[in-house]
């Protein structure tokens, strides 16, 4: 070989060299790493939400835990009428309007009727005329007697005096009959209302014409529709499988959709002994119960009602409603029952005083604190290890 080779030896890898060279330590940098992910770890662990279901505060009534059947209905008057009258004529005058209160007899409506009032008055005028021409036929027989009496006129003459009399009766009782029936026209122009009430809906104005039957063209039947308002009670359809869980005198609280935050007394008044095929329900029909027995004037005709019937009378002190939860969202008992309010998503501590027990639900007050409201979210079945103040989140249902 040339010396214009390469050498390759100087390319060897002195490997003596490099084990004589210290090595660097790098075990310290990774226990360090190691710790520090461990402290974020932690941290985040105990900043991670835990999920939670939720129940809510509520508004409860003592009734619902001696109820046995809920049923829902609308208000109804048991006396109702559509208003209407006899004659067929032109509406001439309307004395009430919607919302007027009427008594029995109260004319509320009139047709035009001069033709009949003139009727009437020739009635009135053959009655008179009958009364004289009756008059005049007393005094003649009367006379006739005497002169018979005397044997200064023949028996048929009294025959005849007498049968003028009879006459003269009986044109007058004809002629008081005509009258009769003529005011009776007269009064079927007027319409009147048949008991006490209130009325509820105007069905014709002044100028229609009213026919019994309504059958012409443009034609009312009836003039207004009332009812009477003493006479307001709940319709609740009953299932036909319910039917043995209500009877004839049974407590009933009575909800309306008017006023959601009060309770009304009821009391089932009969059961229509029918069962409707279609629904297989039975028609319970509810009245209401009021201390001094007046109608409600605050209750109308077809209100949505609610009506719960009960197993036994509710006292007084008993309709008062009370703040409740469900006994699932209360941890612990006595001075150590708390509750968890969802808030901000955070789960806050709140301790409770614990009521009574109305089935799922418990009475609850704040012991401390703002009260808790109907509606506020708590967590349901809280664990032993939540703490005051954790991140939560609420799962959807």
């Amino acid at each position: 070989m040339s010396d214009d080779k390469l050498d390759l030896s100087r390319l060897t890898i002195d490997r003596g060299a490099l084990a004589a060279r210290p090595r660097r330590r790098r075990w310290p940098w990774v226990a360090g790493a190691v710790a520090v992910a461990a402290v974020l770890a932690v941290g985040l662990a105990g900043q991670r939400a835990v999920p939670v279901e939720t129940l809510s505060v509520t508004t409860a009534y003592p009734y619902q835990a001696v109820t046995v059947l809920n049923a829902a209905g609308y208000v109804v008057a048991g006396r109702k009428a559509a208003v209407a009258s006899k004659a067929t004529g032109r509406l001439e005058w309307l004395g009430v309007r919607e919302g007027s209160p009427v008594k029995e007899g109260q004319v509320v409506a009139r047709l035009e009727n001069s033709d009949v009032r003139a009727q009437a008055d020739q009635a009135g005028a053959n009655v008179v005329s009958a009364r004289a021409e009756l008059a005049d036929a007393e005094i003649s027989f009367h006379r006739t007697e005497e002169l018979a009496a005397k044997k200064f006129i023949s028996p048929s003459a009294v025959d005849t005096a007498r049968a003028r009399l009879n006459k003269a009766r009986a044109a007058l009782a004809q002629a008081q009959a005509a009258k009769r029936a003529a005011d009776v026209a007269v009064d079927q122009t007027l319409i009147r209302a048949p008991f006490d009430g209130v009325v509820l809906t105007k069905a014709a104005n002044v100028g229609d014409v009213i026919t019994p039957f309504s059958s012409a063209t443009d034609s009312k039947g009836a003039v207004v529709t009332m009812a009477d308002m003493a006479s307001l009670e709940v319709e609740a359809d009953v299932s036909e499988a319910n039917l043995a869980k209500i009877q004839v005198g049974q407590p009933c609280e009575i909800q309306l959709d008017a006023f959601p935050d009060e309770r009304l007394r009821g009391r089932v008044s009969r059961l229509v002994p029918t069962v409707d095929r279609a629904k297989a329900t039975v028609l319970a029909k509810v009245q209401f119960v009021t201390p001094d027995g007046k109608p409600d004037p605050r209750l109308l005709p077809e209100m949505a009602a609610k009506v719960a019937f009960l197993s036994r009378e509710m006292k007084d002190d008993e309709r008062q409603p009370f703040t409740a939860v469900h006994h699932d969202a209360v941890r612990g008992e006595g001075d150590a029952a708390v509750v968890f309010e969802v808030r901000d998503g955070q789960a806050r501590e709140r301790p409770v005083r614990l009521g009574g027990r109305y089935g799922d639900l418990v009475a609850v007050s704040a012991r401390g604190g703002d009260a808790l409201a109907p509606g506020t979210r708590l967590v349901a079945r809280p664990s032993a290890d939540l703490k005051n103040g954790a991140r939560v989140k609420v799962e959807a249902k």
